[in-house]
């Protein structure tokens, strides 16, 4: 079964808000095995909208809109609804009683245009809102099913959930669809598209699907099956041969993050860790302490924006500064050194570069270096970073991480420059 998503408001034309609702709804459906085809967006006008249903009803077997079923006059799509049914609006008793009952409760009058809301195009049926005052509606069009929705992502959901998945997977029957997430870091998307090229047009079920952000590549494996362990049977040997071809890239085949994997390693060796930040302002110790139970491993981390802190705080040299400058080998690894020896920690990470948009001493922005510090460990690794500011602080994050990462594994530590 195929679906098509309508969201109706002006207000997600003027991008006034985000469509989260079409987000939500293309996710749950796809875990009972509908397949989202299509989004459409259009604004609150009844032609645009009966045009728009249209469309959709021409290409989907099932149709759902959310948004437009308010009582002020530019909620429109029960009217819309019905032109595209060819039927009339016709008011349904049952529903004005838990309107006027909605308000009586809330010790409000009601306002007469709200009983628009028991509006209900000729034929079809409503879901009774638990919530709000807007019921959804539904109705057949030449054998096709259209759900119209309330734009409130609280109510969306609850009809969703009570009424939509629960009837629409009876009609798609026994259908399970599992995707199982392979996460990378260190390599740019376009190489793992090349390296997977065959398998990206040559399967089918699973599917393989790519999505680069943040510093890394989510490789995206899903398959349709009847059952999810038929649907996991199909998906293991795939994801295999995706890891063997991508190899230490890969860091996780759980789709968990960069900084849940190292949180991981280092409680399993019993290892804590310290950091040493310039150019990322704390976020790498943000990151590693938004996984539950950081201070089983962390220790803390000095945050040397200046020459001063970086000499004061941290014991950066002097030559140091006044030679190779803060953006260079010599300091990320004085600043892990004296981050590692201030904490008392196994392990200490540093980070120190120019994030832009300018120049900074000289060096051209996207120039990062990153340095590791412990007993059996001991190097300066430079990236250099695309992209805006917060993209350069937020791959010299995942460098680093990955540095710890790859020293955990046992695995080889990138000695080279790199571009995401």
């Amino acid at each position: 079964m195929n679906a098509e998503i309508v969201g109706v408001g002006t207000e997600l034309l003027l991008g006034q808000i985000a469509n989260s609702n079409a987000q939500w709804m293309s996710e749950h459906l796809a875990e009972i095995g509908v397949d989202v085809l299509h989004h459409q967006v259009v604004g609150d006008n009844p032609d645009r909208i009966v045009e728009a249903l249209r469309l959709a009803l021409s290409r989907a077997e099932v149709v759902i809109s959310t948004g437009g079923l308010g009582p002020t006059p530019d909620d429109v799509t029960r009217e819309a609804l019905a032109a595209a049914a060819g039927a009339r609006l016709t008011r349904r008793p049952e529903i004005e009683d838990v309107i006027r009952e909605r308000f009586a409760r809330a010790g409000r009058e009601m306002p007469q245009s709200n009983l628009l809301q028991a509006d209900v195009p000729e034929g079809g049926r409503f879901i009774r809102p638990e919530r709000g005052t807007a019921p959804g509606l539904v109705v057949e069009i030449e054998g096709r099913r259209v759900y119209a929705l309330p734009g409130v992502p609280a109510e969306m959901r609850e009809m969703m959930e009570g009424t939509v998945l629960p009837e629409l997977a009876v009609l798609t029957g026994p259908t399970a669809l599992v995707s199982r997430v392979l996460r990378c870091t260190g390599i740019a998307e376009s190489r793992v598209a090349e390296m997977l090229d065959d398998l990206f047009h040559g399967t089918t079920n699973p599917t393989v699907a790519y999505l680069a952000g943040g510093g890394e590549v989510k490789v995206r494996l899903t398959a349709k099956a009847a059952t999810r362990q038929e649907a996991e049977a199909l998906i293991a040997p795939v994801s295999g041969e995706v890891t063997r071809r991508l190899g230490d890239f890969v860091f996780s085949s759980a789709d968990v993050s960069l900084e849940q994997e190292v949180g991981r390693l280092l409680r399993a060796a019993g290892k804590t860790l310290a950091c040493a930040e310039s150019l990322t302002g704390g976020e790498l110790g943000a990151r590693i302490t938004s996984v539950p139970g950081a201070s089983d491993f962390f220790l803390g981390s000095a945050v040397c924006y200046t020459e001063k802190s970086k000499r004061e705080v941290l014991g950066v040299s002097r030559a140091t500064l006044e030679g190779p400058g803060t953006v260079s080998a010599e300091c990320a690894g004085e600043m892990a050194a004296g981050a590692r020896r201030l904490f008392g920690a196994d392990l200490a990470v540093a980070l120190t570069g120019a994030a832009g948009p300018d120049a900074h001493g000289g060096v051209e922005p996207g120039q990062v270096w990153i340095a590791i510090e412990g007993e059996d460990v001991s190097r300066r690794r430079p990236l250099r970073a695309p992209g805006d500011r917060d993209m350069v602080r937020r791959w010299a994050e995942q460098a680093a991480l990955d540095l710890l990462r790859r020293h955990l594994e046992g695995k080889p530590l990138p000695r080279g420059p790199s571009v995401t």
